[in-house]
């Protein structure tokens, strides 16, 4: 039986240079797959986007990826996923990642990560989704985002309505007190 759930995991296609960030997103697979939630990423077989992936599927996981065919065509795509499913464009893989997950987590990662987590908070504030969107802190990766969106908030261009568009998390545990329950 498949799982329930899915979590979307935004994260980069490198491991960045704290060798936490690979651990933790490993980890963090291992922990998505032991409680039941399928995983939903970017597809690919590099960086922490490959970490997440192992993780999950080393405990027999669900792992679907999207990959847009100007990244499939390059190869990038892990090689044991549970189901890949080819975009045409990068447009066209975010919204069919966000349609097929329950939740979002985001991982250490570069502008495309960051594209990613504010277009979806984006999509919250709009009444798009009322899915749970985390940052995953890793050792204090996201410590100054964390600090322009308070300044944001301060100065009055993000509404403090929305606070709550955002949850931080600074370890494993803290992700899953904010996913949604999966029975």
């Amino acid at each position: 039986m498949g799982p329930s759930k899915r979590v979307c995991v935004y994260c980069g296609s490198s491991k960045g240079d704290n060798p936490a960030y690979a651990k933790q997103a490993k980890m963090l697979g291992q922990e998505l797959a032991s409680h039941n939630f399928g995983v939903v990423y970017g597809g690919g077989s590099v960086g922490l986007m490959n970490e997440i992936a192992d993780g999950a599927l080393s405990r027999g996981g669900e792992v679907q990826g999207v990959i847009p065919t100007l990244l499939d065509d390059k190869d990038h795509a892990h090689p044991l996923l549970t189901k890949r499913h080819i975009t045409s464009t990068l447009h066209e893989r975010k919204a069919l990642m966000a349609e097929l997950a329950d939740a979002f987590i985001t991982l250490p990662g570069g502008y495309g990560t960051l594209e990613e987590l504010m277009e979806i908070i984006t999509w919250a504030q709009h009444g798009l989704h009322d899915k749970p969107v985390i940052l995953f802190n890793i050792d204090g990766y996201y410590n100054q985002l964390i600090e322009f969106i308070e300044q944001a908030m301060n100065e009055g261009f993000i509404n403090a309505n929305h606070e709550q568009s955002l949850r931080i998390a600074d370890c494993i545990e803290d992700c899953f007190n904010f996913l949604p329950s999966n029975p």
